[in-house]
């Protein structure tokens, strides 16, 4: 047993491949939410700062409500015909996406033709991430050893937690490099630009991936009507990908995308000091993504789990009082907060898989996952901009408390599955 352990080698190619797509995708959505302080102005009429905050995050949050319809066409089309061309299709709208945001003219050039644009864009970002979350997290627990399940799946965090990074070290670096004015004029779009080219070798890394052996053996076995199966046959799986996803989404979008702009125009930090701490932060969620899939292969997923949401249900929101100037501060918010977190990133794609037989991972994952992230994460932003705009910004953390509560209870039904095969 333990020279087998010794002799495998991880195939890292295609681990990187798999994931690639994954870090596209995140890239691009995370470099929307922190480079909204400077580009909201350009799309919606000027004026009314705070306004045009509101309404950026409006379309973040209403592209968010295009994902579970993405999970469920771009699912079925993977449980139909293949992980890999849906994968390859997911990389090409993401990036097709993100090119169009980069060269849309303002506001004041083209009139409303400009949040229009901007909207398209997401909408097609939002179908594609849809598909690629649950795309991806079904083909990398299809090609794992069953034993080491949470060690390949922590390359899906790694691949996101360091195309965040790089978002975030690319936000530090031009805020440092160009000036308010340039930022707010041009350097905006840089990031997006940057997103479209990384696309392009995305699309090329995946266009070697072989089909899941998994996948090879079930395509003949078509289930009708899909979505309505999942429902009656596999109402429980369904209810725990909803109970643990909303506190996984609340807790992504809250350390990744909400507290940045909460930070600078609520509490008053300074730009630069929150892009210094998530970056380190990032770090350090992207370092212990392995070692924690790791411990889940030896010792289970539901410790991790229950570890995760009770530790976040009682420091959220002290951890809230934090978020204030300060380097220090800040540093503690983000790394705290990022690195419980990965007691449930390192292991999520095994975890869903484990969930749906083979003829239903791509849609069970992408319907329910993504319906569940448009309503807990694509409002998490907003929620917070409202709530603080009324001076109630507190409220929000107690409510991701209030979800780390329900996702304790819910973890606690589910079965281990460690070492076990995939249905």
């Amino acid at each position: 047993m333990v020279d087998t352990a010794v002799r495998h080698r991880l195939p890292v190619r295609k681990l990187v491949a798999a994931s690639v797509g994954n870090a596209l995708e995140w890239f691009d959505w995370t470099i929307y939410a922190t480079f909204s302080i400077y580009f909201a102005t350009a799309f919606f009429p000027s004026g009314n700062d705070t306004l045009a905050q509101i309404n950026t995050f409006a379309t973040y949050a209403l592209a968010f409500f295009f994902r579970p319809l993405g999970g469920i066409i771009l699912g079925r089309f993977a449980d139909v015909r293949g992980r890999k061309p849906a994968m390859v299709l997911t990389i090409v709208m993401m990036a097709g996406g993100s090119v169009l945001i980069g060269v849309l003219p303002t506001f004041e050039q083209a009139g409303w033709l400009a949040p229009i644009g901007l909207l398209l864009a997401r909408i097609v970002q939002g179908l594609s991430l849809g598909g690629e979350v649950s795309n991806a997290s079904a083909y990398l627990g299809e090609i794992a050893p069953k034993e080491r399940r949470g060690r390949y799946s922590a390359f899906f965090y790694i691949s996101t937690g360091s195309a965040v990074l790089c978002a975030s070290v690319l936000g530090f670096t031009l805020a440092r490099v160009l000036s308010e004015d340039a930022m707010q004029s041009w350097g905006w779009r840089l990031p997006f630009l940057l997103g479209g080219a990384l696309g392009l070798i995305g699309l090329w890394l995946r266009r070697s991936l072989a089909e899941t052996e998994l996948f090879e053996a079930h395509k003949a076995n078509r289930v009708p009507h899909p979505l309505r199966t999942t429902l009656r046959e596999h109402p429980k799986a369904v209810g725990q990908l909803v109970g643990f996803t909303m506190l996984s989404t609340l807790c992504y979008y809250t350390f990744f995308s909400a507290l940045t702009p909460f930070a600078v125009k609520t509490r008053g930090a300074d730009a630069v000091d929150v892009f210094l701490a998530l970056s380190i932060a990032t770090a350090v969620f992207v370092v212990l993504q392995y070692p924690m899939g790791a411990l889940a292969d030896r010792f289970g997923r539901k410790p991790q789990l229950l570890a995760w949401s009770g530790a976040t249900a009682v420091l959220i929101v002290p951890l809230s009082t934090l978020v204030k100037p300060g380097l220090g501060n800040l540093l503690v918010v983000f790394t705290v907060g990022l690195a419980l977190y990965t007691a449930m990133t390192s292991i999520a794609p095994a975890l869903m898989s484990e969930l749906f037989p083979t003829e239903l991972r791509g849609l069970g994952i992408g319907a329910w996952y993504n319906l569940t992230v448009a309503v807990f994460g694509g409002t998490a932003p907003l929620l917070i901009s409202a709530l603080s705009g009324a001076g109630m910004a507190t409220a929000f953390f107690w409510y991701v408390a209030a979800g780390s509560a329900i996702a304790f209870v819910v973890i606690l039904t589910l079965p281990e599955t460690r070492g076990t095969p995939l249905r």
